[in-house]
């Protein structure tokens, strides 16, 4: 099992968590986020290919001109 950076002390396993994020002064909310969560502090670790499927998602709420978006992430 990995260990937390963070915490030093909690198992990392896979799951979900929720991510914000902030562009221009619109927030974006995305649940179910597929990442390596610590079981102890719940500090996510996310891959590069869920980082960059987050962004596209992004940019697609951005266009659509949302202020504040709540979406579910969805995978390639």
């Amino acid at each position: 099992m990995t260990k937390c950076l963070i915490c030093k002390t909690g198992d990392v396993e896979p799951g979900t968590t929720t991510f914000t994020a902030e562009r221009g002064g619109r927030a974006f909310v995305f649940r179910n986020v597929p990442a390596r969560v610590c079981r102890q502090c719940g500090e996510p670790y996310f891959d590069a290919e869920v980082v960059r499927r987050v962004e596209q998602q992004i940019d697609q709420a951005w266009s659509s001109g949302a202020e504040v978006a709540m979406l579910s992430y969805q995978a390639a």
